[in-house]
Order: C-alpha cells, then structure tokens, then sequence
C-alpha cells in the first residue's frame, strides 16, 4: 500500500485517491497537508505503556498545528470526535498511511494491544 496520509471524510486537504523534540525546520512536502507547512517537531515513539494520559482523551492541537500520526509498529485506533468533522474512525498500521491531524479538531487515540507509535506536528514556515 502506498504511505500517503489518510485525512477523515469532511477534511478540506482530503486527497484523493509526551517528550517533545525540536527539529530543524526544514519545510517539508507531505501529501494531504497544505503546502507551505514545516515540521517542528516531534514526539519520542511511544508504546501501548508509555503513551501519555492525554493521548488516550479527546484533546486538539492548537489553532495553525497539523499534526501526523506514525505507527511504527502494532495497531493505534485513531478517532476523530469534533462535532465540526463526520465521525471517523480507522485502525491505523505501519502498513497503512499515517493520520492527519487538523488544526482544532478533537480526536482521541486507543492502542490496540502492543504498539510503538510517534507524532510529527507541522505549521507554516514564519
């Protein structure tokens, strides 16, 4: 399968077909994010015992903040919950394209059993 980002239904950048770290800041060209984004940072990878309380509650970024769900390995249930989106929920897998985070919108996380998992967080270059 290819490594897009899967973007729920709704998502107006829907293509078709923790330890924060900082990082350089290199402005970055992600299918599904709108361009002009670069990474900014970055989670440490996280597992089924060390993922932070608030990734398991419905939680948003801040407002100008995309976020990108990677599974490393294992399955995460990714859920978007904001009353602004259609429900949508997908078992995101190493083999599957990540998740994408928009701005504002409430979502929560569910490990399914064993996984290792990481965020990339993205706003516009300043």
């Amino acid at each position: 399968m290819g490594r897009g980002l899967l973007v729920p239904r709704g998502h107006p950048h829907q293509p078709r077909g923790g330890a924060l770290r900082r990082t350089s800041g290199v402005t970055t060209t992600v299918p599904g994010l709108p361009e002009g984004l670069q990474l900014y940072k970055r989670t440490d990878t996280f597992s089924e015992e060390t993922i932070p309380k608030g990734l398991l509650n419905v939680h948003s970024t801040k407002d100008g903040v995309w976020g990108v769900i990677t599974v490393e390995s294992g399955s995460l249930r990714y859920r978007v919950t904001d009353n602004r989106r259609e429900p949508f929920e997908k078992v995101l897998t190493p083999e599957d394209s990540p998740g994408v985070v928009e701005p504002t919108i409430q979502h929560n996380v569910t490990p399914l059993g064993s996984v290792c998992f990481h965020v990339a967080f993205y706003r516009a270059v300043r």
